[in-house]
């Protein structure tokens, strides 16, 4: 009886050490919102089928959650870098799934929200057997570096300078939002991680700017392009634009207008300037230059070819590169055609710069988004027109449009505004379009007087 009682404790021993055996490790744990880990599993047995979790609260106080089964290999290790789900939240191999595939617990939730004011966000990834948590780890994803600073611009400019904490000068990028207006942080405080000086600039719906995006006196920007040239921190003959949306339209506008742009990033964008949003509005234009309003293509009007001759940019008179990033299936507007359409105007015009369009198939109107983050989008309201807004994109798309751009972009920028001035340069790639060498620049053409 004794014996069996001591073989019987024995055995409630080993089964308790080998249930205590089990890790889940992230590899780092601590990342920027736009790097990978590497999720790691050990202690199972061979071939056995477990399931991951992961949860985190969002900056509106919103719970996300995920979870995928996977199955062990024959030393009893599961690498999610490596390996796909066997079922769950998410089909194909990705290190970063179990995040970008995150589904709101509530049904009223539309999307998510970064933390305010850049903070840190956590994410609590449990391990399951059996129904019965067998370990637990954190994941924490900064939204800046540590090593960078901002600095608030009030007065004639409107919006927030992010750069490096020390060094320098840093290539400069100004950074434009879109039809929500306020000001892209997010964004410049991710090129700041990077290496740049960003200022992420508001040109309306911000402090005491215009509340809607209408007659906007495009020499606003220059007033701003030119402060950061005269910035010790900020290399001035190395400037770029980035935009998003309607953004992205004014980043090509600007480009065309401003030979001190050396590089211009355009996400979802479109190739004609369009009319004043969203809502009621007191003008019908958008943008004014020399207290004139720009020649815009009413809703309905892209095929009347006047009206498209007189509203289109004129992106081959840019002074560097050019990078577009849109999604085939965006809700809002055509992105991807209308980029195309960029391409082949500056392919007519033998533009003497690389050009590009990084096409995402199942990509909506959040293509690119340099943030990994849950890809899940619902109906949204437009904080300007009250309506309903549908993005577009499968979470998969969407998803697969950020990991991927997201290191073209900041090589596209490195190479555009490093150490040299951008030179003309020829590649070939299935997406893009490109001009022959040896053509000379276009000479800047004054459209606008």
């Amino acid at each position: 009886m004794k014996r069996s009682l001591a073989l019987a404790a024995g055995l409630a021993l080993s089964l308790c050490s080998f249930a205590s055996g089990q890790t889940l490790e992230v590899v780092p744990n601590h990342i920027l919102s736009d790097e990978s880990a590497v999720i790691h599993v050990t202690g199972l047995a061979a071939n056995e089928r477990v399931t991951i979790q992961a949860e985190l609260r969002d900056g509106a106080g919103e719970m996300w959650s995920s979870s995928a089964d996977f199955v062990a290999d024959s030393q009893g290790a599961i690498d999610v870098s490596k390996q796909a789900p066997v079922s769950g939240s998410y089909k194909e191999v990705s290190s970063m799934g179990l995040i970008w595939s995150m589904m709101p617990k509530e049904k009223r939730v539309k999307g998510y929200r970064s933390p305010d004011a850049l903070g840190a966000q956590e994410i609590e990834l449990r391990l399951m057997r059996r129904g019965q948590q067998a370990a637990s780890a954190q994941l924490e994803e900064l939204f800046k570096a540590n090593n960078v600073k901002s600095v608030k611009l009030m007065g004639t400019l409107h919006g927030v300078l992010i750069e490096p904490a020390s060094g320098g000068p840093y290539p400069g990028v100004l950074v434009v939002g879109g039809s929500e207006g306020g000001i892209m942080l997010h964004r410049a405080a991710w090129l700041a991680s990077h290496g740049f000086a960003a200022l992420a600039l508001a040109y309306f719906r911000y402090d005491d700017l215009p509340p809607r995006l209408e007659a906007i006196p495009l020499e606003y920007f220059g007033t701003a392009l030119e402060w950061m040239r005269e910035q010790p921190e900020i290399a001035g003959n190395h400037i770029g634009v980035m935009g998003t949306s309607r953004g992205g339209e004014l980043a090509l506008q600007l480009g065309s207008m401003y030979p001190v742009i050396k590089a211009v990033v355009a996400y979802v964008p479109a190739n004609t300037l369009n009319p004043a949003c969203c809502g009621q509005t007191t003008f019908p234009y958008a943008w004014t230059w020399k207290g004139s309003p720009l020649a815009w293509v009413r809703p309905g009007s892209r095929r009347n070819p006047e009206a498209m001759r007189d509203a289109t940019i004129h992106v081959e008179n840019t002074r560097g590169p050019v990078l577009m990033i849109s999604g085939d299936d965006d809700g809002v507007w055509q992105s991807s055609r209308m980029a195309d359409e960029v391409l082949d105007r500056l392919k007519d015009a033998h533009f003497s710069y690389k050009y590009e369009n990084l096409k995402y198939h199942h990509a909506g109107h959040t293509a690119g988004n340099p943030l990994i983050i849950p890809a899940w989008r619902g109906r949204t309201v437009h904080p300007l027109s009250g309506k309903e807004v549908e993005m577009g994109g499968t979470v998969e798309g969407n998803a697969h449009s950020s990991i991927d751009s997201i290191p073209k972009v900041l090589e596209f920028l490195q190479e555009s505004l490093g150490s040299a001035e951008p030179q003309p340069k020829q590649t070939s790639t299935t997406e893009t379009q490109r001009n022959g060498e040896n053509q000379k620049e276009n000479q800047i053409q004054n459209l606008y007087h």
